[in-house]
């Protein structure tokens, strides 16, 4: 039960961080580049996300 809580979460919580990161893309005046920096930042985020709720066990 607790593993499926977790996934829940984790599947809400980067689909609001990989939504964030898109709408940037939306704009004309937006290139790529400049969002690429947001999109690192957000799989970091994600990354460390997932290890810390499956992998990190003290």
């Amino acid at each position: 039960m607790h593993k499926i809580t977790t996934l829940i979460a984790l599947s809400f919580a980067s689909f609001f961080l990989i939504g964030l990161a898109t709408t940037l893309t939306r704009s004309m005046m937006i290139g790529f580049v400049d969002v690429l920096p947001v999109y690192i930042l957000m799989g970091l985020a994600i990354v460390m996300m997932v290890y810390e709720s499956f992998f990190d066990k003290h």
